[in-house]
């Protein structure tokens, strides 16, 4: 009977520290990722939209908005990227923590305008050094919810994303400076091409709500022919026959141009692989960007080393 008091003693008070772990909810996969390296063991984080999923189109079910509800802490990037999710998190946001991790580093930062509805361009994330930035709110949120020992981890993830914003820099600088050009199905990647030095020739704009249109196309084939671009890119949220269409379009003027591959613009790749993970993310798209454009990428950085030991990379 001792042992059984015991055992039950022992199970309640691992119930009651499993509760008291705080439970944070990202609304998408690429902040999800930064807060739970900077949390380590000491917080739950989960990314609401998984892979695949386009924020600008999300609908939140009714289990998404109890997931919501059951949370300590809810992120979200703001600017508009959420669309209509932005409505249930203004209401759910009222009784726990919140933060809008776009407002929150944008101070002081030469935004991206837009002439839409959106005004700035919220894909953040796609420039490193600008993402890294969220690194210090979010430690201090987490340390706000009883996270000790924040500081030394976020120490270490701001040094690999420092590395990583070096190399991703680099190995654009490898392509071919005519084929410097990078075109998408829609526009996730205006601070990539502005921070790495990249022309960005996207189909549609910002928001994915409605498919490019034939004059869009037709524009948008007469601008990648007199480039002289070598491939396009299709996008794991989007559809890919927009940029097939695009394909054909070119080849009606004389122009043939390669698929370069899959970029992963507002969603991570699968749970369990490298492109599950922001770094990860960022290296897939750098990668598949510099070869289909004729680059050859330089060595992985040393403070990524642990980083690529871990998923089982070697050098590029």
């Amino acid at each position: 009977m001792r042992y059984l008091v015991l055992a039950t003693a022992t199970a309640l008070l691992g119930t009651a520290a499993a509760a008291e772990t705080p439970r944070v909810v990202a609304t998408v996969g690429m902040l999800a990722d930064v807060a739970a390296q900077v949390a380590g063991d000491c917080a739950e984080v989960e990314a609401l939209m998984g892979p695949g999923i386009d924020p600008h189109l999300f609908q939140p079910t009714p289990a998404d908005v109890r997931r919501l509800q059951q949370a300590d802490a809810l992120l979200y990037v703001g600017l508009g990227l959420e669309g209509q999710l932005a409505t249930v998190l203004d209401r759910v946001g009222r009784d726990r923590r919140t933060l809008a991790i776009g407002p929150a580093i944008a101070e002081g930062t030469d935004l991206i305008r837009t002439d839409d509805r959106y005004g700035v361009d919220p894909h953040l994330w796609m420039d490193v050094s600008l993402w890294s930035r969220t690194i210090a709110p979010l430690a201090e949120l987490l340390a706000d919810l009883g996270c000790a020992d924040v500081t030394p981890r976020a120490e270490v993830y701001a040094n690999q994303l420092a590395a990583l914003h070096g190399w991703v820099g680099a190995s654009i600088a490898a392509i071919p400076e005519g084929s410097r050009v990078l075109v998408t199905a829609h526009d996730a990647f205006g601070y990539f091409a502005r921070a790495y030095g990249i022309t960005e020739i996207a189909l549609q704009g910002l928001t994915t709500k409605s498919e490019a249109s034939i004059a869009d196309i037709r524009e948008t084939a007469d601008d990648v022919a007199a480039h002289g671009v070598p491939a396009v890119f299709v996008e794991s949220t989007i559809n890919p026959r927009s940029i097939e269409a695009l394909r054909e379009a070119l080849r009606d003027r004389g122009h043939s141009v390669e698929l370069g591959g899959q970029l992963y613009s507002d969603a991570l790749g699968d749970a369990g692989t490298p492109e599950g993970t922001y770094i990860g993310m960022i290296r897939a798209n750098t990668l598949t960007i510099t070869q289909a454009l004729g680059g050859t990428p330089p060595e992985w950085p040393e403070p990524l080393a642990d980083w690529a030991a871990q998923w089982g990379l070697g050098n590029p």
